[in-house]
């Protein structure tokens, strides 16, 4: 008896270990698997051309800001990124639509006996669904975001037209390492002999550690810092030229966060390097940045889910990526500052909770999985750095009660964890 789409990743959930869920113990640190699976489908992978991205944070976006540019040129393009917010198939999207729900479970279905003997983590065979996928519906090119890391990513056995790094910054140090050039030297990973390299954002520890990579296989360096003017000249607009020339006034990008400057930096110099082979021209450029969450779906990027009072949510959840968010929020007018906060347990958070303001009211939750930390864990770590606020039994009953506390004039803001956002656009 078939099984349903509900069932098919009901089955997957309880066989395969899940990072997202689960944490470090369903981290593989080889391409083993990848590599078996591959073989399995006959090298899918090889049959279409790739753009293949990783960083600590902004590599979502950027994918997206690159897979709607690549649409507007009239490219069947694929978009392969993770987490999901709220279903499964925004992970595997061609042209903005997701994958259809047969897709999955038939591959489920017809490899459900390989997957007893190959064990793959669930983001293994997920990476290996999407490889089947855009091979089946040939794709033009495909955006391919790694998961953790770079060098052992179970997407790094693609041979990419482009990579591109958008930063360097702690994160899952217990997988990729305790120093920046360490954990860059796993970013590092996704570089490829002879094939261009752009670099969104460096520090000199971390340029030094990608120069030596790129230098060891030939492969051309762009760092966009220096290549990319780019100001920010209004409320999502932008004013840039390119290295080759190109000037790029009024340009305007859909992605709110000032965060996004230097995403847009690096997305602009990559296309700069693309338009050598690929035909894209100055309007898909206009249109593809001003239309991301259009033609992508995107979602959870300083993302406004009501006025009065006005309620944002942000995946932002380490050091690099809320020191952004919070000096946007600095920038809001507003009342009272209301903050709905989860985390999970498997990471280090005293410094993210330390950068946290201290005048706001704290609406501490758990989201539904294994990997978060509890409510009351959470409010007695951020007690001790000042934070004050009740806990609450779930991300839905927290938003509601900053609600119902709320002034039409606070800002209410959700975040903290990928998870909680999700939960949060799901109850919205």
């Amino acid at each position: 008896m078939a099984l349903s789409y509900r069932e098919t990743l009901d089955y997957l959930y309880a066989q395969l270990p899940m990072f997202t869920r689960i944490g470090a113990a369903a981290f593989k640190k080889d391409l083993t698997n990848s590599l078996a699976l591959s073989k399995l489908l006959g090298h899918p992978e090889t049959q279409f051309k790739t753009i293949h991205i990783a960083g600590t944070n902004g590599k979502g976006s950027s994918s997206h800001m690159l897979a709607s540019v690549f649409q507007e040129a009239g490219y069947k393009t694929g978009l392969y990124t993770s987490p999901h917010l709220l279903d499964f198939r925004e992970r595997i999207r061609i042209n903005g639509t997701m994958i259809p729900e047969q897709e999955v479970i038939q591959f489920v279905e017809t490899y459900k006996a390989d997957f007893d003997t190959i064990k793959p983590s669930f983001f293994e065979w997920t990476v290996a669904l999407c490889f089947q996928y855009f091979a089946k519906e040939k794709v033009d090119i495909a955006i391919i975001e790694t998961g953790l890391g770079g060098r052992l990513d179970s997407t790094n056995i693609i041979k990419p037209e482009l990579s591109l790094i958008t930063n360097i910054g702690f994160d899952h140090m217990d997988m990729l390492g305790n120093t920046l050039p360490q954990i860059a030297f796993e970013k590092a990973g996704i570089i490829k002999p002879k094939t261009p390299v752009v670099v969104s954002e460096t520090e000199p520890e971390t340029e030094e550690v990608f120069r030596k990579k790129s230098d060891e296989i030939e492969a051309p360096i762009y760092l966009a810092k220096s290549l990319t003017q780019l100001e920010r000249t209004g409320n999502n607009e932008y004013s840039a030229r390119l290295n080759s020339g190109l000037d790029l006034k009024n340009l305007k990008c859909d992605l709110e966060g000032n965060y996004q400057i230097n995403n847009i930096r690096g997305v602009l110099t990559a296309l700069d390097v693309l338009r050598e082979t690929y035909k894209i021209s100055e309007t898909d450029i206009r249109f593809g940045l001003s239309r991301v969450q259009q033609n992508t779906g995107l979602q959870g990027r300083w993302q406004k889910l009501s006025e009065n009072p006005l309620c944002i949510c942000d995946t932002g959840h380490n050091e690099h990526g809320l020191k952004w968010v919070l000096e946007q929020l600095a920038n809001q007018k507003y009342k009272t500052l209301r903050m709905v906060i989860g985390m999970v347990k498997d990471k280090d958070i005293s410094k993210v909770l330390s950068m946290l303001p201290k005048d706001a009211t704290y609406y501490f939750c758990a989201a539904n999985l294994p990997r978060a930390l509890e409510a009351k864990e959470l409010q007695a770590q951020a007690s001790g750095k000042g934070l004050l606020g009740e806990t609450y039994p779930s991300v839905i009953e927290a938003v509601n009660a900053a609600k119902k506390e709320a002034d039409p004039s606070d800002l209410i803001f959700i975040g903290g964890s990928t998870f909680v956002v999700a939960e949060a656009l799901e109850g919205f």
